[in-house]
């Protein structure tokens, strides 16, 4: 499954806008796991409980299930670079007035809002990297652009949480407005005419209608439930990790943020190895890593007393984890064209939905028999059911007509 164009991958640099791009989804992303380690300090302030609190992430995790396809279609007539500049508009905005606002249902506003620009900075950015690096680095300039998210977690989430103790919990959000509006010009500099837009969208409109039609290929369903179940199976059990570490492994809570900072430095490792061998062999990159996930899980619930296995073990989640997301993204995009904002923005809405969905469910394990270890157990199961629409897309293809192989490269779409 060479991809034609596979061969001078690793040898081509990146244009510059994938780089922009990952610095706007480095601030999108500190955006939206900071406000954790800011909610006691934000429900004080603003008069409520911390369990109240708690809808300031919920109300971002709804924005990014909802808003992406929504804001899809809505942003269909804009140029790229203008939604793009929009978006980080929108996201300044969002954070000035929760930073000036002492009401609480007006921050939650704001957070909501800030999620749909933040989602429509996702889909679009993905179809702006993508058509910028050449069907040939696909998934390793998807894999640039998750670097973001996965520095995010590694220095902004902890970097904007100490800010936040220093200045009360509205300094950081006047710091990511500050930002925001630094990335803004940067894409406009970056991208400077309608030439860097993807091949063959400069002089053709985009339709709703033309949109939808994107979505008909089935293995772009198939790959949306892959990722579905990978990222619920995973995520839902790296958010109740802190417990186990401390419960189970008797790692002291003082040291939680280091270990969770190894999980941080494996996934920078894992997104870049991912878009690598993504280019060359995605479906094999992608049965990989999941197939790694649910074995590194099985292994966790098995030895979740012995501190240094458990340390290991959460960085290596951390890469196999998260280093599928870029290719499987990146398959989105071929099946359904590379042009469809669409369904790229039904990417972004599919990681959201399977982290939501998974959390949930494995909350509910802690109360069984399983206890700690059981979002991890149920983790490996939810993960390794990943693999079978993964290998029905490998059968498929292997079987398939050579115009449905899965590196064909479909037209743009719109």
């Amino acid at each position: 499954m060479n991809h034609p164009h596979g061969g001078t991958t690793g040898r081509t640099r990146l244009p510059g806008v994938v780089h922009v791009i990952a610095a706007g989804i480095f601030l999108l992303g500190t955006s939206e796991f900071m406000i954790a380690g800011l909610l006691p300090e934000a429900a004080a302030d603003l008069g409520v409980s911390i369990a109240r609190a708690g809808l300031l992430v919920t109300a971002f995790a709804v924005g990014m299930i909802i808003g992406p396809p929504v804001m899809a279609l809505a942003t269909l007539r804009l140029p790229r670079r203008a939604t793009l500049v929009l978006a980080l508009l929108v996201f300044a905005a969002g954070h000035v007035v929760a930073a000036l606002s002492g009401s609480f249902a007006v921050v939650t506003t704001a957070r909501a809002i800030t999620a749909l620009a933040t989602g429509t900075f996702w889909a679009v950015g993905a179809v702006v990297a993508t058509g910028a690096a050449g069907p040939g680095a696909n998934a390793r300039a998807l894999a640039v652009m998750s670097g973001g998210l996965s520095l995010a977690v590694v220095a902004g989430v902890p970097l904007g949480t100490v800010a936040g103790q220093l200045t009360g919990w509205r300094g950081p959000f006047w710091m990511l407005a500050v930002l925001a509006v630094l990335a803004a010009a940067a894409v406009l500099r970056s991208m400077p005419a309608a030439s860097r837009e993807p091949a063959g969208h400069e002089d053709r409109p985009a339709s709703a209608r033309a949109e939808l039609s994107a979505l008909r290929p089935w293995r772009t369903w198939v790959v949306l439930g892959a990722i579905v179940l990978a990222q619920a199976g995973f995520l839902g059990a790296y958010s109740y990790i802190s417990p186990l570490l401390t419960g189970r492994a008797g790692i002291p809570s003082a040291w939680v943020p280091v270990v969770l900072a190894g999980f941080g430095v494996g996934a920078l490792a894992g997104t870049a190895l991912g878009g690598r061998l993504g280019d060359r062999r995605p479906l094999a990159t992608v049965a990989g890593a999941v197939a790694l996930t649910a074995a590194e899980l099985a292994v966790l619930v098995l030895t979740s007393t012995h501190q240094v296995v458990v340390v290991v073990l959460v960085a290596l989640l951390g890469a196999s984890g998260l280093g599928a997301n870029p290719v499987l993204i990146a398959q989105v995009l071929r099946h359904a064209g590379r042009g469809s904002t669409l369904a790229s923005s039904l990417a972004t809405a599919a990681f959201n939905l399977g982290t939501a969905a998974g959390s949930a469910v494995a909350g509910a394990t802690l109360s069984s028999t399983w206890e700690l270890v059981g979002p991890a157990a149920l983790g490996a199961v939810v993960t390794g059911s990943a693999l079978l629409p993964i290998g029905l897309l490998a059968t498929r293809t292997r079987r398939g007509r050579p115009s449905e192989h899965d590196d064909a490269v479909p037209a743009p779409v719109g």
